[in-house]
């Protein structure tokens, strides 16, 4: 065999021998980018129901807030009037004592001179301006006055609470409301946060596909993986909705 020849066949057994090889690396170039495409299939299913999750828990935190606020509306309305009914009952206590201090002025005076039949007429007009005038918590303001030994039955304690005792505590409810509508606001305001992250993950995961380089596509999907784990991690942080539970909550608004 000539020098000729031999080069001649030991070309072709080269081009024969890199043939194969040649059809594996495109094999195993196909099945990556398969894997690949299954994977950010996969991701864009997660990130889609996660995505629909987090839009809902938000939209929750919106309706709950709504109802505080405005219960907390109703509720400072209504600790106002009672407010207002409170004050009016004080004054109106306040003057019935000033007349029934009087009369207790005119008995003593009428002590001091002996004349019994004026101390009959003077009690049985305090007995009866009583009846006619006195409330229930100026009642109990004068009984403590006379078990005391008192002279003013407003120096009970807790006397003023008596009048605006329940007004109070409708406006210390209404400014507990009001605080806890403002943090499922704040809570909502998150959850959309986390609605643009996995909005911008979905984002990242449609444009793999565009860049022809694999290594480009590996880089982009790796960007939305971290976006992704962020996000969920961030939604974990956040609490769920006042009452929420895993088990009812198909049952949430009933």
């Amino acid at each position: 065999m000539s020098k000729k020849d031999y080069e001649s066949l030991k070309r072709k057994n080269a081009k024969s021998s890199n043939t194969p090889d040649g059809a594996l690396k495109s094999r195993n170039a196909l099945i990556s980018a398969k894997k690949l495409e299954t994977v950010v299939a996969i991701l864009l299913g997660i990130t889609t129901l996660l995505s629909a999750w987090a839009a809902w828990i938000g939209t929750l935190h919106s309706g709950i807030q709504s109802i505080n606020f405005t219960k907390s509306n109703n509720m400072a309305s209504e600790g106002s009037a009672e407010y207002n009914l409170g004050l009016q009952l004080y004054l109106s206590d306040y003057t019935t004592w000033n007349v029934i201090s009087e009369y207790y002025g005119e008995l003593e005076a009428a002590k001091a001179d002996g004349n019994q039949t004026k101390i009959k007429l003077i009690n049985e007009k305090i007995e009866k301006f009583k009846k006619q005038n006195v409330s229930q918590t100026l009642a109990e303001g004068l009984e403590w006055m006379e078990e005391n030994n008192e002279d003013n039955p407003f120096n009970m304690p807790e006397m003023t609470e008596k009048y605006f005792g329940s007004a109070q505590k409708k406006v210390d409810l209404s400014r507990e409301l009001l605080e806890e509508g403002k943090r499922d606001n704040t809570k909502g305001d998150s959850y959309q946060l986390v609605t643009v992250m996995f909005s911008l993950t979905l984002f990242l995961l449609g444009i793999v596909g565009t860049f022809k380089n694999m290594p480009n596509r590996l880089a982009v999907l790796g960007i939305s993986v971290v976006v992704l784990v962020f996000a969920v991690i961030y939604m974990c942080t956040i609490p769920l909705p006042t009452g929420f539970s895993k088990m009812n909550f198909f049952e949430f608004n009933k």
